[in-house]
């Protein structure tokens, strides 16, 4: 079991950041993700990034403006 933005979520072998934000539908084009205090480095690497048992992931939504 994992938790994503504080709820819980099921965890598999081989769950990956881009697995996770299909799940949850967040399809917003500019995400930071960060898995137990660490930054997910770029949207590039989501497909590859596996997150482990028992993380907490953070997927926050960058607003900009002026």
């Amino acid at each position: 079991m994992i938790t994503v933005n504080g709820e819980e979520f099921g965890w598999r072998e081989g769950l990956t950041v881009q697995d996770i934000l299909d799940a949850k539908n967040y399809t917003f084009r500019m995400l930071s993700v960060w898995i137990n205090g660490g930054p997910v480095q770029s949207r590039e690497a989501y497909a590859a990034t596996l997150v482990p048992d028992g993380a907490e992931v953070e997927v926050i939504h960058m607003i900009s403006g002026g």
